[in-house]
């Protein structure tokens, strides 16, 4: 077969595959329509995973070359959009993360500001950190979650992280970063691993910080607690690079 035809066709592939997160994102909301959070996270967790591999396997197989009447970068937009910000918000709305008083308001500031999100040209820095809250309320959502933190508490992370949107603190991007990309890549490995634990272990969401001496020596808690770890890793790279480098 001609090698342009097989080029053609991995390029046109690369572009399925991208698109398939939108399909990901689409099961996401069913399964949030059938109350099911645990099946939503996970559809999301797998759109993330596209997301995550897509460009760097467009750039090895030089697919904007290949098909230059397909505008990936326009694609993954579309797609990020649907997947990071429309469904968990639809999430957070459906779920009652942040009370039936204030959902319809607090819904409508998170999609206002994940459209400077992305539309704004230095969302990524000359490092290939993101410069400013880099719109992951799929996280959010799953951290709500997770640590079943208050509907007040729940508000005023979402009304802080919306004004992080526009202020230029750096949030890393495990696999395009140069600098510890290595631990970083094993750190995220680590962070999918407990977090999918810790979705399927309702002992654990429910009892939390709140746990009995004999359970801080169990399976479940160590999980837990190297989840939390985890996440404060992240969040003193991102105190790092936004002010103290």
């Amino acid at each position: 077969m001609d090698h342009s035809i097989l080029k053609k066709l991995a390029a046109w592939s690369i572009h399925i595959f991208t698109a398939s997160g939108i399909f990901l994102g689409f099961l996401a909301l069913l399964a949030s329509i059938n109350n099911d959070f645990t099946l939503a996270i996970l559809f999301l967790g797998l759109a993330l995973f596209v997301d995550g591999v897509d460009g760097t396997l467009a750039r090895w197989l030089d697919v904007e070359r290949v098909t230059p009447n397909i505008d990936g970068s326009i694609l993954d937009i579309i797609i990020d959009y649907f997947n990071y910000v429309l469904v968990p918000t639809f999430m957070i709305h459906w779920f009652g993360f942040v009370g039936e008083k204030y959902s319809i308001p607090i819904c409508f500031l998170i999609l206002l500001v994940s459209c400077y999100t992305f539309t704004n040209k230095q969302i990524k820095t000359k490092d290939y950190y993101f410069s400013g809250f880099p719109a992951l309320w799929n996280l959010v959502v799953l951290y709500f979650y997770i640590l079943g933190t208050s509907e007040l508490t729940n508000i005023l992370v979402v009304l802080a992280l919306s004004v992080f949107t526009f202020i230029p603190t750096k949030y890393v991007h495990p696999l395009r970063v140069v600098s510890l990309r290595k631990t970083n890549i094993m750190m995220t490995c680590f962070w999918c691993g407990t977090t999918v634990y810790l979705l399927f272990k309702d002992s654990v969401i429910k009892t939390r910080l709140e746990s009995s001496i004999g359970d801080l020596v169990s399976i479940d808690s160590y999980v837990y607690y190297v989840w939390i770890f985890i996440n404060l890793y992240f969040f003193y790279v991102t105190l790092k690079r936004s002010f103290w480098s």
